[in-house]
């Protein structure tokens, strides 16, 4: 079975995107966390950058490499001025489980329905799983970035150079 699955994400990871597009506004959210809050973009507008890296599916080996980095790593995005998030469309429970066994120290955000998912153009609809695409969102809640080639094992690094490269402003 996981081989199948293994094999559908692959098979449709490769679709194109939908519409959303560098420059557009980024769709507004609110989503629970694994940290037990709910967040919506609207409550960073104006006041923070937001990095959302979509994923797979929560224990998959490419999902918990990626979750890895960002804990491991996730000094090297917070020195700027930037909330950053993973999301999937696993239920919150599977989130916070995944999130504590790996020790992330930043909140996974839940879309069970799918729904936010399908807005950010990520969603797989057969298998209500995302694709794994990092959307980068600026202050002004504009799409900055949709980055859709992904190294799970260097995201944190990858993450961050490209916050670099979009001028996101440091801490400090």
């Amino acid at each position: 079975m996981k081989r199948l699955f293994g094999f559908l994400i692959a098979a449709f990871t490769s679709l194109p995107l939908a519409a959303l597009e560098v420059g557009d506004p980024a769709p507004d959210f609110s989503l629970q966390a694994s940290d037990g809050k709910t967040y919506s973009l609207a409550d960073f507008k104006g006041k923070q950058a937001v990095v959302i890296a979509w994923y797979p599916k929560a224990f998959t080996k490419g999902c918990t490499i990626e979750c890895k980095s960002l804990a491991e790593n996730g000094d090297m995005i917070r020195a700027y001025d930037v909330a950053y998030f993973m999301a999937s469309t696993d239920e919150v429970d599977v989130n916070t489980k995944f999130a504590e066994e790996q020790g992330a120290d930043f909140p996974l955000l839940s879309d069970p329905d799918g729904e936010v998912a399908k807005a950010y153009d990520v969603l797989i609809p057969v298998m209500n799983v995302a694709r794994r695409v990092t959307i980068y969102i600026g202050k002004d809640g504009r799409i900055l970035k949709i980055d859709k080639e992904i190294h799970p094992a260097t995201s944190a690094e990858d993450i961050a150079r490209t916050l670099d490269e979009l001028g996101v402003a440091r801490k400090g």
